[in-house]
């Protein structure tokens, strides 16, 4: 499996006072179990970029290719894509709707023309790699916790067995117990899948444990690529863009200054503590 983006831009309002190009010759190659962290502040191109993924933007100028075929060409099947690239939008359970759990998390596989009894695999597969309790199966969606319906909301998703799954902010709006609960969450099925996870955050804390590849977006362009290890080393330049590295990078720098005899590669607390103990012995 994999995803190319080569040379793609994207104009909005093309022609009038409003145009804009949210996307600019950005080209990329997504690769099987990579778990891929996208940043940038607000209007950087980040929802933009993901939606042409998995083609519910068609770009401007470039190509698209998935498994090798041209997703822009005559034939191409684009339901087929969407369910090999699943989307989660920012608040995704704002599309729940079905009566209970099991029927909202049974709606798209049940598109597909499968059996009961494969509908019925899917559907609790789903709800096992998302964690959702097992006795508010048969619960109205709408009657549950703000984090049991993003979990809820993801495992419609997961019942469709995407090869890549997008996730564009999917701890918004939740406390941080619910935010930690639903990444862990995340990871957790990453790691059970092998499935690519591309997840969009502002959070620079949370990227840094648990991606193995940051995408950094600025004016519709990549301006870095790279591991977070990486991309954090340029901690002064993503301020310029209105990005903060974790806090743990101005922690290590810090101590640098100060004259400790410390590594500045470290990017979370574990990484921090494990340096700070050698330093001490």
């Amino acid at each position: 499996m994999s995803l190319i983006l080569d040379k793609v831009s994207y104009i909005y309002s093309p022609g009038n006072a409003y145009e804009t190009v949210a996307i600019d010759n950005v080209s990329l190659r997504i690769r099987d179990n990579e778990f891929i962290g996208i940043i940038g502040h607000t209007g950087s191109g980040k929802s933009t970029l993901i939606q042409h993924m998995n083609g519910l933007l068609a770009p401007t100028s470039g190509d698209i290719y998935f498994n090798g075929k041209d997703i822009s060409e005559k034939g191409f099947n684009k339901q087929e894509l969407r369910s090999k690239v699943g989307m989660v939008f920012q608040y995704p359970e704002h599309q729940l709707f079905e009566a209970t759990v099991f029927e909202d998390i049974a709606f798209g596989p049940s598109n597909l023309g499968l059996s009961k009894e494969e509908i019925d695999d899917r559907v609790y597969e789903a709800l096992k790699l998302v964690e959702f309790p097992e006795d508010l199966i048969s619960a109205s969606p709408f009657d549950l916790s703000g984090g049991q319906k993003r979990r809820a909301a993801i495992a419609g998703v997961l019942a469709m067995k995407p090869e890549i799954l997008i996730l564009d902010e999917p701890t918004a709006g939740l406390d941080p117990k619910g935010r930690d609960d639903i990444l862990d969450m995340i990871n957790n099925m990453h790691k059970s899948t092998g499935n690519t996870v591309v997840l969009v955050s502002h959070s620079m804390e949370d990227i840094a444990r648990l991606v193995d590849r940051i995408i950094v977006m600025n004016k519709g362009k990549v301006a870095y690529d790279d591991t977070p290890k990486e991309v954090y080393k340029n901690y002064k330049e993503l301020e310029q863009m209105g990005l903060r590295a974790p806090q743990i990078t101005y922690l290590m720098h810090d101590l640098k200054n100060l004259g400790y005899d410390v590594s500045t590669d470290a990017t979370t607390v574990d990484e921090a503590s494990a340096e700070i103990l050698r330093l001490f012995g």
